[in-house]
């Protein structure tokens, strides 16, 4: 009988690549999840700190035009320091002054998804229940209809 050439003399390979192609993308999509939540914090508290920076300089003082040069200078391969981004952050900010509503539920969605809440819903309850349901169902905001809300 001839000897068999295979690592896998049990034709177990496919099983086994599959199983490791798995657990590589379940990892992706932990990591990716874990980067997102810390950048939605990161965003929250930059927010903050821009609103007590406004309100300790006063709102002449263009404190979101000076970060946006000096983000950009010091972080020059980084995105997300546009103007019209800080001032989401800062919209954010005063949206969600609870932090750890932010930690609970908003960092569970994408930053992209945050900034449409904030766009389409100015009622905090609504904006909580949309995070709520796309949390819970694993839609995402852009999947739910901004008007299915009972």
């Amino acid at each position: 009988m001839p000897k068999q050439s295979s690592l896998f003399p049990n034709d177990n390979y496919p099983a086994f690549l599959n199983s490791l192609k798995n657990r590589i993308r379940t990892a992706q999509i932990k990591a990716a999840l874990a980067v997102n939540q810390e950048l939605v914090i990161l965003y929250w508290s930059i927010g903050r700190d821009i609103l007590a920076k406004q309100e300790d300089e006063g709102w002449g003082t263009k404190v979101i035009d000076r970060l946006i040069e000096d983000l950009k200078a010091a972080f020059p391969d980084m995105k997300g320091f546009s103007g019209r981004n800080l001032k989401y952050m800062r919209s954010f900010a005063q949206a969600w002054p609870d932090k750890q509503i932010v930690q609970q539920l908003a960092a569970l969605i994408l930053w992209g998804h945050n900034v449409r809440l904030l766009d389409m819903l100015k009622n905090p309850e609504e904006r909580l229940w949309y995070v709520e349901i796309s949390t819970k169902s694993k839609q995402t905001i852009i999947d739910l209809p901004l008007n299915s809300r009972p």
